[in-house]
């Protein structure tokens, strides 16, 4: 009995199929790969993720353990009661400084 003749050796479906599972393998072995990275921001305890930074739609979530809290921008101006605590200067390269007072 014959299960392979010689026309389904020379298939070109059959290379197709196995470069198909080669990259199905990459793609596993580099997920795996970045999960257990430990500079996964999803691995630590303690992460702050800022979105839109500067727009009036701005948001913030913390993930403290397994507790989310999300905070989003009013757009409004913050007005209150306080005291000037420094002065912060651009530098040319676009690094900030903060001077206390």
């Amino acid at each position: 009995m014959r299960f392979l003749e010689s026309e389904e050796l020379d298939d070109p479906i059959l290379s197709v199929v196995n470069l198909v599972d080669l990259f199905l393998v990459v793609i596993a072995v580099l997920m795996i790969v970045i999960l257990r990275n430990p500079l996964n921001p999803f691995s630590a305890d303690k992460v702050v993720v800022v979105e839109r930074p500067g727009e009036a739609n701005m948001r913030i979530t913390v993930k403290e353990g397994e507790e989310l809290t999300r905070y989003e921008a009013s757009g409004e101006i913050g007005e209150g009661q306080g005291v000037r605590a420094g002065v912060t200067y651009r530098l040319p390269d676009g690094r900030m400084i903060y001077v206390p007072e």
